[in-house]
């Protein structure tokens, strides 16, 4: 379970955790599907956390969701959306 945000372009994002109680993953994609980065997001932080690269999506899950996957950046997601 997770957070799929889909951006009106492609660019460089930015997430913070500021009233986020838990620790996440975010995933950033790009318009061809491919993972440009991952970064760990710690509760409640407000640090800044840019995207290493243009993204146009961003996946949140819980934090090592990913890790325990086996997915990494560089790796092309599938994404679905319902009709």
């Amino acid at each position: 379970t997770g957070m799929l945000f889909v951006f009106d372009r492609e660019a460089e994002h930015s997430f913070w955790m500021q009233n986020t109680y838990v620790a996440l993953d975010v995933a950033f994609i790009d318009s061809s599907f491919r993972i440009v980065d991952i970064q760990q997001m710690e509760p409640e932080s407000r640090d800044i956390r840019d995207s290493a690269s243009p993204a146009m999506f961003a996946r949140e899950v819980r934090q090592g969701w990913f890790a325990e996957k086996g997915i990494t950046v560089g790796d092309v997601c599938q994404l679905i959306f319902p009709q």
